[in-house]
Order: structure tokens, then sequence, then C-alpha cells
């Protein structure tokens, strides 16, 4: 029988107890940084405590944007979620999930990203996997070199460059369905001090315009087993992508190894043999709605997607999205309405996931198990949910 949990939100004085509770679960460094203890803003954490006000789980809501089709998405991003190995299987995680859905719910969180150790947990809760952030290793001496373009200017940065990085990371994935805003309290705390995100930061500019940038870590020692991580490398134009590869490349003697996380379909991705890439790292990552009305509104559509289709959802997490619905979809924006009668189309929270992330067509979910129809009705209607292209991660949390 599943104990009885209290949950609540964690204040400053239990976060020593909480990170305890995260380091066993997750074998952390003994040693904690400064805000696991404090008060950061922009993050909610939640706490279980068992009948004797001992901690027994936690999890963390990060107040995070995401960028879907040119709009910022306001979210709740899942993080630090552990529970206590005598309490594991007795209801606590879904307990404080459920918790941590309504308090996003009511400070007006749309949807809902996380990083799973292991999925089945936040699939009962109504999570479903969306994606795979990969971290690739390439061969330093693999990448092209090209002679420097002569228009363009290479040069280290500073702090002083991070603003206009902010501006061009935006540039290139504003557009697309995914992606962190990197704007906002949460983000504004930890930039607070002022340094670069890692070891270096590569700057290219045309006219004195940023096109191109790449933050990495040098890593240790110079022999054949060194790399150099790129924490990111984006660029607006094929002539900067070239540029930044061409200074990934010139690490060649020193650090055989460049480790990245590409992402799909820029413009720097064709300038790599990513044929020849060994997979370092595959971190799974899970989608839900907080609130479908919202997630639906809040985003922006493809201007060519046009058309309706009604739908039953079943949610029962978050009871709010449950009921019949008609979604509306035209000219750049769509709504969520409910309507009378039983829809044709019943669909599962996770296979809204599904169709929201891109992440699969229809049908698909249908073969799945996630959505069901009535015989002779195409499931494929709700591919309307699915326009836009597949969703894609760049933030680890």
């Amino acid at each position: 029988m599943p104990a009885i949990v209290h949950v609540r939100e964690l204040t400053v004085d239990d976060l020593d107890d909480a990170w305890e509770l995260g380091r066993l679960a997750f074998g952390s460094d003994p040693q904690r940084p400064a805000h696991h203890t404090a008060a950061v803003p922009g993050m909610t954490r939640y706490g279980a405590f068992d009948d004797n006000g001992r901690l027994v789980g936690k999890a963390v809501d990060l107040h995070h944007d995401q960028w879907w089709t040119g709009r910022a998405v306001p979210a709740a991003d899942v993080a630090g979620v552990a529970v206590a190995p005598e309490a594991r299987g007795g209801g606590v995680a879904r307990a404080m999930l459920s918790a941590l859905l309504r308090g996003a719910h009511e400070r007006g969180a749309a949807i809902s990203a996380l990083y799973p150790t292991v999925a089945a947990p936040y699939r009962a809760c109504g999570w479903e996997a969306a994606g795979v952030l990969h971290t690739l290793d390439l061969a330093t001496a693999a990448l092209p070199r090209h002679r420097p373009n002569p228009r363009l200017t290479v040069r280290t940065g500073t702090p002083a460059d991070l603003p206009a990085v902010t501006d061009l990371y935006e540039r290139v994935v504003r557009h697309r369905n995914g992606p962190l805003t990197r704007r906002g309290e949460l983000f504004d705390f930890f930039a607070a001090d002022g340094g670069l995100p890692g070891d270096g930061l590569t700057l290219v500019e045309d006219g004195g315009g940023l096109v191109g940038y790449a933050s990495w870590e040098r890593g240790r020692g110079y022999h054949a087993e060194s790399v150099l991580t790129v924490d990111e490398a984006l660029a607006v134009n094929p002539e900067a992508a070239r540029e930044l590869v061409g200074v990934l490349a010139s690490w060649a003697s020193v650090a055989p190894t460049v480790r990245l996380c590409p992402l799909d379909g820029d413009a720097v991705g064709p300038h790599l043999p990513l044929e020849a890439a060994r997979e370092h790292q595959r971190k799974l990552w899970m989608h839900r709605p907080v609130d479908v009305t919202r997630a639906v509104a809040a985003r922006g559509w493809p201007a060519h997607a046009r058309g309706a289709v009604d739908f039953a959802l079943a949610d029962p997490l978050a009871e709010w999205n449950s009921g019949a619905w008609r979604l509306v979809v035209a000219d750049g924006a769509a709504e969520l309405t409910r309507v009378d009668g039983e829809p044709d189309l019943r669909l599962d929270v996770r296979g809204f996931a599904l169709l929201y992330a891109g992440a699969a067509p229809a049908r698909s979910v249908a073969q799945a198990g996630l959505l069901h129809h009535t015989a002779g009705v195409d499931p494929a209607a709700l591919d309307l949910l699915a326009v836009g292209g597949p969703a894609q991660l760049l933030d680890y949390f």
C-alpha cells in the first residue's frame, strides 16, 4: 500500500536535506554549490515528507520559456527529481509531480520537458519521450580547413560580448520548436557573475556584426585522449560556419577529439564529417502539456497550416486538460475550445505530447495505443496538431 506523503514547497531551511537527498540519488560531488542551499528566482522546489516530517522526495520546477515557431511559450521544466531509496515505489514521485503540475498551472505555465533517468514513472504521469540530445565525438583532424574569408573577422570573445551572443542564439533558434529562450530571472541569476560560460569564446563578425560563435571547454592534457568540448557552435550563414569549423580544426595537434551537440539542420552541420561521428552520450527528453489551451494558443504555427479537428483528451494527473476539444489552426495561430458530444478521436495526454512536439504522426500514435478512433475514421486528422516539424532541445537541465 503506497505511503501517505505530504508535498509542499521547500523553504530555505529544507535545502540542506534536499541537497543531501539529491547527492545520494545522483552520486554528486559532496562539495555543494552555493545556489543549492539558497533561494533562487525562477525556480520552485517541491518536497515530499513522511508522517514523521522526514524529507523523502524532491523535485524542481524550472521557470523556463521555450521557443515554438517564433513565440516564447512558458514552461515548467522538471529537474532534480529524487526519492529516498526506502520510499521508492510508494507513489512519492507521482505525488510530487502532481503538486508540481498544479503549481505550474497556477503560475501560468503551458508545457513541460524533462530528462529522465528512467522513463516509466514519468510516462505514468503523462510525459512521453519526444527526442534525444546527442553528444558526438569527431576526430579533430577530420574537420575541414579553408582559407580564411577576408570579409570576416575571427576574434576571442569577452564577457562584454555575451548579450550579442544571446541575440545570435535567438536568431538561430527562435523559429524552431523546443529550444529554451535563455532569458528570464533564472538565467539572469546564473549569469550575474559576468563570466564566460566556458574556457573560451570564439566570435565571427562581418562588418562588426556577430554572425557566428563557439563556446568551448579546453579540457586537460595534449595527449591522444585529450578532448575539446564545444558547448555550442552556431552561425547564421555558411561562411561564418566555415570559419568556426576551421578554428575547431586548428586544435588537432593538442586535442584529437572534438565533442559537441549538433543542432539538426543548422548552418554548422554541413561542414562537419558527421558520417564519421561517434556517439559519446545520448540523453532522452520527454514532454507533456501543463495546460493544453495555453500550449496551443501561446505557440506559433506554420502560416500554411489551416484546419479544424475535434478530439477528446484524457489527462488523469491534470484534470483541467481532460474533455472534448476542437482545435482550429489558421493564419499562424491556433485555438482550443471545449465542445459537446463524444468526438471520434480519443487522445491520451502522452499522445498529445508526441503530436505537439512533432515526434510522431497521428497514425503512429494510434499504433502505440495513445490515440483511439471510431472504425472508419482516419486518425491522420490529428496531424494538424503535429505541424511545424520535430522539436529539439539544446540545453540539459
